[in-house]
């Protein structure tokens, strides 16, 4: 009973972008840390933007892998269903108006866009934005975690032993602010082109023992070789359905014009 009195909104889902994730019980509850893990230019960050755009929930977003062209022109896109390269035109050319009025209504997500934000940057962060809205928010995202100033590792196990450290800070993180914590990762050397279903394994630094859920990604490129489709593999799950192989995945289509991402017609595929 003590714990439940305590809980707060501890344990709360946000908004999901996917209705095949939820039947695999993938959930972001809130008071939680995940890992979403991939190669590099797999879709990590869309994932996490189109996850950000999904509800009208409080965001804070340190984007440090992406800079601020970029991240608005993907949720400009993304929010409008226009293609991100008219959209990347008119940012360039300074006629950017159009769109202020829908921007304007996602006015409670933050963007911090420092190359390397240090722990200390991500507490002002967040005493500005309770300032400001009253509120912590319910969703926190780390693009990418490596990003994160840490101070410097001058060996792979001070580095291995970094990252460590880094998911103990996000996670105590979600547990004072009730927030989803999602940090966002890279994978080891040979599942860096993102091609096939990526374990529990592949994820770099095998920093896997703290976040409560860990999502890695690889992607399906078409005859063409152009990436149309996303396989997000549960690998770990603490609250539901998990596969450390990464072979059990759900199929998420990839918009390239807006870069919305939907749910495939076959939910689920498992080899």
């Amino acid at each position: 009973m003590q714990s439940a009195r305590l809980r707060g909104s501890a344990g709360e889902p946000i908004p999901n972008l996917s209705e095949a994730l939820r039947k695999k019980e993938v959930e972001f509850q809130r008071g939680v840390l995940s890992l979403v893990v991939a190669g590099p230019g797999t879709g990590k960050s869309l994932f996490a933007v189109n996850l950000a755009l999904a509800g009208s929930l409080p965001v804070m977003y340190w984007s440090a892998d992406s800079n601020a062209a970029t991240q608005i022109s993907r949720a400009t896109a993304m929010l409008t269903g226009d293609n991100v390269k008219d959209v990347k035109k008119a940012l360039q050319a300074d006629k950017f108006g159009e769109y202020e009025r829908v921007l304007g209504d996602k006015w409670w997500i933050r963007f911090n866009y420092d190359a390397m934000p240090t722990p200390e940057d991500m507490e002002a962060d967040l005493a500005v934005y309770y300032e400001v809205f009253g509120c912590y928010p319910h969703l926190c995202v780390v693009d990418n975690i490596t990003n994160v100033d840490t101070g410097g590792a001058g060996d792979a196990e001070s580095f291995t032993f970094g990252l460590e450290g880094m998911c103990e800070y996000l996670n105590d993180m979600a547990r004072q602010t009730e927030a989803h914590v999602m940090a966002l990762h890279h994978v080891t050397g040979e599942h860096s082109d993102g091609l096939k279903p990526i374990p529990l394994s592949g994820v770099k630094g095998k920093i896997h023992r703290v976040p409560a859920l860990i999502l890695t990604i690889h992607r399906e490129p078409d005859d063409l070789g152009v990436t149309n489709t996303l396989n997000i593999s549960p690998v770990k799950n603490r609250e539901g359905f998990n596969d450390p192989s990464g072979n059990t995945f759900v199929r998420m289509e990839l918009d390239r014009s807006s870069l919305r991402l939907k749910d495939a017609d076959d939910y689920a595929v498992n080899f």
